[in-house]
């Protein structure tokens, strides 16, 4: 399945059905009175998220969705039928976001969730609703309420426990599939993954969620290279995992590149928790490794971990430094979780 992490789509809800303007007309009922029914209410459209969906590639092929409108009301008292909603099925993790592509309207980040889009129009009321001690016979009516268009982007941030960053021809690709049963794409030429990829990788008995996203470039933050928005599907991570490839005769300035653009993009993504490795160590000798692995604890400012995903060396390791992040920021809501729980129930003798 392609994957597809931004789309625009046209949404209408449906318009409310008239009132009817109707008499009761019987035999040997000479003053029937009114009998006309109420319009129904348009339908609404409504976004849902879902769980096993990971793209919003659907939405490449349908871009408008148009619910039903309500049925117009009849005579003998009998209401129009109401319009059926129309339901968007997008990715937990889906932003839905205004024409501008910046205002939030709303983010889906749970299985289930479920948020009205554009509201359907109410139905009119018939002239047996105006019906009163002083108008016995009205001839009024009310027509629906009218649909409301919008215009509206979805915007895919993949929900993961840990993200890996790096430089084109990092090794990330190479460091997922020898952790997860995830099968990127691996080539040795840059910018070989052209589109995020997840996979689920185990250490200790535990397992966890981790989101491999194309390589960046200086600019990233920018929008370079589609960097923006790479670094949204890293947004949600509790850690983030960079991997420095150690055959570079550059590694300090390589690191301190996706540090940059961290920083650039904003938020709190360049405060998260990460965990800082030195990739392909089985290419150099151990004279080699260390040189580049001092160099680059310099940049760092910290202790930097080895591994070699195609020698799978190191990898434990590096995964279990991941998890203890991951555990942490679980441990951490979980607190907060309780807090707000205990705060809820009051005080207790």
């Amino acid at each position: 399945m392609k994957f597809l992490d931004l789309a625009k789509v046209y949404l209408k809800s449906g318009a409310g059905g008239n009132g009817c303007i109707s008499f009761r007309r019987e035999a040997h009922t000479e003053y029937g009175g009114p009998d006309g029914g109420n319009g129904g209410r348009g339908g609404d459209v409504i976004v849902e998220a879902i769980e096993n969906m990971n793209t919003l590639i659907d939405f490449r092929y349908q871009q408008h969705f148009f619910a039903q409108n309500g049925r117009s009301g009849m005579g003998k008292q009998r209401s129009g039928a109401d319009g059926e909603d129309i339901v968007l099925k997008v990715p937990v993790g889906t932003e839905i976001l205004e024409e501008d592509q910046e205002t939030v309207i709303v983010d889906m980040t749970e299985a289930g969730q479920r948020f009205t889009l554009s509201q359907g129009g109410n139905g009119g009321f018939g002239n047996l609703h105006f019906k009163s001690s002083t108008n016995q016979a009205p001839r009024r009516a009310n027509p629906g309420q009218p649909f409301v268009e919008r215009t509206v982007w979805l915007r895919l941030k993949l929900i993961a426990d840990a993200g890996l960053l790096g430089l084109p021809n990092a090794g990330k690709s190479t460091f997922l599939a020898a952790t997860s049963n995830a099968r990127p794409k691996i080539a040795d030429y840059p910018f070989t993954t052209l589109h995020p990829n997840l996979g689920v990788v185990g250490v200790d008995k535990k397992e966890f969620v981790i989101a491999d996203i194309p390589g960046l470039i200086a600019g990233a933050s920018e929008g370079i290279g589609l960097g923006d928005r790479f670094l949204g599907h890293v947004e949600r991570c509790a850690v983030l995992l960079h991997l420095v490839d150690c055959t570079s005769d550059t590694v300090a300035e390589d690191y301190q590149t996706i540090i940059t653009e961290l920083e650039k993009y904003g938020g709190d993504l360049a405060d998260r928790p990460r965990v800082t490795a030195l990739n392909k160590i089985d290419a150099l000798d151990e004279t080699e490794i260390a040189v580049k692995a001092h160099e680059l604890e310099q940049a760092v400012g910290s202790p930097v971990l080895q591994l070699s995903g195609v020698a799978h060396l190191g990898l434990t390791e590096v995964l279990r430094a991941v998890a203890a992040e991951v555990e942490k920021r679980d441990a951490d809501e979980q607190a907060e979780l309780d807090d707000a729980n205990d705060g809820a129930g009051g005080w207790r003798p």
